[in-house]
């Protein structure tokens, strides 16, 4: 019975992503457990599970039919082919009188209950006093301290189990095994957000969970406990709305419908661009400057605007720039993920000093010390309670200017802020070894590993010719007061900035006895006068850093006219972001450090479209920062391998992500925030709505919507550009099943560009079928090709 009661659990906890924590906040699908399904039929089931909206509302749809972004023509169209006659409006008001959503909730008691005992078992360092018993488990410190808990009634230790496998079974008697899956998946669906960590601290073992654990076994036994005393149900009643059946297919076809319309835009410009393409000459010169940017939607806008400002080529590669790595911050000495979290870290990445400097690195170490000492200190009297009311006392008059300060002038705070603090990168350099050793030896990994991270990422990119000077960039972005700024850094960097990276990336390529290798083995010819360095590019300001401390003096003057360029990029850049033509990167650094902004920057919102393909395919288009660019040259990729990396790994990124922002959008208060205003962090992880609840899951409302009713971000299934032989695609499909399950299942559109058939475009249909458009207009009939 007790393994049957764990496989049924197991089976039940597939309805239940991740919720990761606000300082890796990494985006990710909510119903990454339903992708074996259609995306029709999983939103379906999960809105029975969460009591979530599965489609966006009839007002968003609303939104995009009057703006036009719904082809009136593409709408109509689908609704006729489906029996449906009446005119658009009919239906949004047929689907706006029927989508009433349920709002009562059974399960409130227990909800509270249980959002109390997680918060104060996996608190992560806030609270000053710890639950007693933590290093036993959830299940043993609940039992032992429930007995004095006033919300569950009087108890005695004795009623409970010891074990919490015994607590099921006796919680389950009376009930069938066929029952017991739909029991769990109900009271793990309560909580989405609060499971979701544990689901977080179990798969990923962190220090946290080895210290103070906890499983879903643990959490059953207590929720069902508890509902039984409560003398509550334990199996739901189907309490189903009868809802017409119509409603959902009529929503889902206004979604296809929006998806269609933007596809058809897409599909127009890159056509177009490719025509251009296809009677110009490309250009041979080479450029002063090559720029690697993140993939990143938000990287479209800057790349545009540094292009236009001097004889400079950009790409666009995944934001760890290949290295799967962890990275060891010499600021708080705290090791962090720097890689997707798909990939296991092979490496750990620290610094050392930079040569003739180990006096200031040594300084900066002494400097840290006291400054974490001297913050320690603060935060006991603070918290102490025989010296907390005195330190009010004592220091309320200069935390009173403190917060004048950062309300009137939060740009000269930050930028006096600025200044006193150290820049670890004008000292020291990044040092690579593999994970879990103590080998701190200067690139501590084999050769042939440091030739094959930096031939991984020429390959990938399709790499031609190299400039003087290419510059790694990576991203972070810079807000105040924001609990939930690191989702606002890279992703592909586990939320961390992308700085460190690129520094680790164009340290390897740098390095003789690496361009050696590449020359004499792989034919990848690195000139002598090419030099690699990182940089980072702010994204909420469009300011771009370059760490250049230790660049040879021939480089010097390329990179000062690179500096004012980058200067002149970040001011048309902010200025077509902010809509300001005058004083915009002054307007975007008040934004940054504005500690009441709500909404700093909008990150990736209105993500939509996935391109792989060479820069010529849109670099003279305005993609309005809506599309993740990926460099590829499919001629270079003879076998490709290289296009099937970028299908397995960014692909599946740039899905989580395009998925964490549907979600977050159709249903606020279940898979997303909620609202920035009312929020509270808990345990230093999460934030909750309020003063608890269930943990928040998701993007705030103000990543999301320009005000509580209209949005900003589009909610719409990610579409995928590839431009490669559609037979060479195929291939990849056909051996790769998790890639063709999403692609059958429609949670991502993909559409090829075959440039050895004319660059006719085609769309993937079900089971490795495909229908080629010649007709890009939407009142046009696509015509079936045959392959």
């Amino acid at each position: 019975m007790c393994q049957y009661i764990i496989n049924s659990i197991n089976e039940a906890s597939k309805v239940i992503g991740k919720t990761w924590p606000l300082y890796t906040f990494v985006a990710s699908n909510p119903l990454s457990g339903y992708e074996n399904a259609p995306f029709e039929e999983a939103v379906s089931l999960a809105k029975n599970n969460f009591n979530a909206n599965a489609f966006p509302s009839v007002k968003l749809f609303q939104q995009a039919f009057e703006r036009g972004d719904i082809d009136k023509n593409i709408l109509v169209d689908f609704l006729t082919k489906q029996g449906f006659l009446e005119k658009p409006e009919y239906y949004f008001n047929l689907i706006a009188s029927k989508t009433e959503k349920e709002t009562l909730n059974k399960n409130h008691a227990v909800d509270v209950i249980m959002a109390k005992w997680l918060a104060s078992f996996m608190d992560e360092g806030l609270a000053e006093w710890d639950m007693p018993f933590k290093s036993e488990g959830f299940y043993a410190a609940w039992r032992l301290l429930v007995i004095y808990d006033s919300d569950t009634g009087k108890t005695s230790l004795k009623e409970i189990p010891k074990k919490s496998i015994d607590t099921l079974k006796l919680v389950l008697e009376g009930y069938s095994e066929n029952e017991y899956q739909s029991i769990f998946t109900h009271h793990l669906a309560s909580l989405p957000g609060w499971v979701g960590y544990i689901n977080h601290r179990t798969h990923s073992n962190t220090d946290w969970q080895q210290e103070f654990p906890i499983d879903l076994v643990d959490y059953l036994a207590v929720r069902l406990w508890t509902t039984q005393k409560l003398n509550l149900s334990i199996l739901p009643k189907n309490t189903e709305n009868i809802i017409d059946p119509s409603i959902p297919q009529l929503q889902y076809i206004l979604l296809k419908a929006w998806e269609k319309s933007w596809q058809n835009q897409l599909v127009k410009t890159l056509k177009k661009e490719s025509i251009s393409t296809s009677i110009s000459t490309e250009k041979s010169e080479i450029p002063d400057a090559q720029m690697v940017f993140c993939i990143d939607t938000r990287s479209e806008l800057i790349r545009r605007n540094i292009e236009s400002k001097g004889n400079y080529e950009t790409f666009g590669y995944a934001g760890f720039f290949g290295i799967a790595m962890d990275y060891e911050s010499l600021n708080d000495g705290i090791t962090r993920k720097s890689c997707p979290p798909i990939l296991n870290s092979a490496y750990k990445v620290s610094e050392i000093p930079q040569e003739n400097k180990k006096n200031q690195f040594e300084a900066f170490k002494n400097k840290n010390e006291v400054s974490k000492f001297r913050n320690y200190f603060l935060k006991r009297i603070k918290n102490m309670i025989p010296s907390a009311f005195g330190f009010v006392e004592g220091a309320g008059f200069f935390y009173g200017i403190s917060l004048i300060a950062r309300t009137l002038i939060p740009k000269k705070l930050y930028q006096l802020e600025d200044k006193k603090a150290s820049k670890t990168e004008n000292i020291c350099h990044p040092d690579i070894h593999k994970t879990n050793t103590e080998n701190h030896d200067s690139y501590g990994i084999p050769l042939e590993e440091k030739v094959a991270i930096v031939k991984s990422a020429f390959d990938l990119m399709g790499w031609k010719q190299f400039a003087p000077l290419v510059v790694f960039t990576g991203h972070g972005s810079h807000s105040a007061n924001n609990p939930f700024s690191s989702s606002l850094d890279c992703g592909a960097c586990a939320a961390s900035p992308g700085r460190h990276n690129a520094r680790m990336l164009a340290k390897l390529a740098n390095l003789s006895e690496v361009k050696k290798e590449l020359a004499e083995k792989h034919q990848i010819m690195i000139p002598e006068n090419t030099v690699f360095i990182g940089a980072e590019h702010n994204t909420t300001t469009d300011e771009i850093v370059l760490f250049d401390a230790e660049i040879p003096n021939s480089h010097k003057e390329l990179v000062q006219n690179l500096k004012t360029n980058l200067k002149k990029a970040q001011k048309t850049a902010t200025q077509e972001r902010l809509g300001n033509k005058r004083n915009s990167i002054n307007s975007a650094e008040e934004k940054a450090n504005n500690w009441g902004e709500t909404r700093p920057e909008w990150g990736l919102a209105k993500n939509a479209g996935f391109i792989v393909g060479p820069r010529s395919l849109t670099k003279n288009s305005n993609l309005e920062s809506r599309c993740f660019l990926h460099s590829y040259e499919w001629e270079l990729d003879t076998e490709g391998k290289a296009l099937e990396g970028i299908i397995q790994g960014p692909m599946t990124v740039t899905q989580w992500i395009n998925n964490h922002y549907y979600f977050s959008t159709v249903d606020n208060s279940i898979y997303g925030g909620g609202s920035k205003i009312t929020h509270n962090i808990t345990g230093q992880f999460g934030v909750v709505q309020g003063n608890g609840g269930d943990l928040k899951m998701g993007l705030p409302l103000q990543s999301l919507f320009a005000s509580d009713e209209n949005m900003y971000h589009q909610p719409l299934r990610l579409t995928v550009m590839i431009q490669a032989p559609i037979n060479r695609v195929s291939d990849i499909i056909s051996r790769n099943p998790g890639t063709k399950t999403l692609l059958d299942n429609e949670w991502i559109y993909l559409l090829v560009m075959d440039p050895t058939n004319k660059n006719e475009i085609f769309k993937y249909e079900k089971s490795i079928q495909w229908k080629a458009t010649s007709e890009i207009n939407s009142n046009k009939k696509e015509k079936e090709a045959v392959l």
